[in-house]
């Protein structure tokens, strides 16, 4: 990677607004983690994490969840490295067995929710008993499908986004709290 590269990227994270900090997420993500252990910790579910962006969401909630669980992930994506998308492109499908069972979809935000609802039906039409879906961050807009995931964790402005799993062409989805790009 170039000098001028590496300048560019960390110019765009010192002018970055730091929307949902650590404490936040942390706040938020407990508070998931209760909801989805009341509702599941009796169905022995299978927790599907959708890459990239849903690694750092789906490890923390993982270790808030103390009950019997698999772990598998899918990997899907209208974006790439782009900032928008419509076709969904399937990169990796899930190895565990998940035929009548529990599935908790796990992923860094809904936006639009074109990608979530995609995976939502490939499970239940590949027989999943039921699908629940989770998402750390709720991005405030009207250009939604009309699901809604069954967690949430915290309703951010309608901004492009970048950190804890949401990344700025390929970059800090390793960041530790929530930023806006400052245009």
């Amino acid at each position: 990677m170039s000098t001028k590269r590496l300048d560019e990227l960390n110019a765009i994270l010192a002018n970055a607004e730091c929307l949902v900090t650590q404490q936040q997420l942390n706040v938020a993500l407990d508070s998931m983690a209760e909801a989805i252990t009341k509702d599941l910790q009796d169905k022995l579910p299978i927790v599907v994490c959708v890459m990239n962006g849903g690694l750092l969401p789906t490890g923390a909630l993982m270790q808030r969840l103390s009950f019997p669980l698999e772990i598998d992930y899918v990997h899907a994506t209208r974006y790439g490295m782009e900032f928008e998308g419509d076709k969904l492109e399937w990169i990796k499908f899930p190895q565990v067995d998940f035929e009548g069972r529990t599935v908790l979809v796990v992923d860094d935000i809904f936006d639009q929710g074109h990608t979530l609802e995609a995976i939502i039906h490939w499970f239940e039409n590949n027989g999943a008993k039921e699908v629940y879906t989770a998402a750390v961050v709720n991005k405030l807009h009207d250009r939604k499908v009309e699901m809604r995931p069954d967690y949430l964790g915290l309703d951010v402005e309608d901004k492009f986004l970048f950190g804890y799993g949401m990344d700025y062409q390929g970059f800090f989805r390793n960041l530790q709290g929530i930023y806006a790009i400052n245009q």
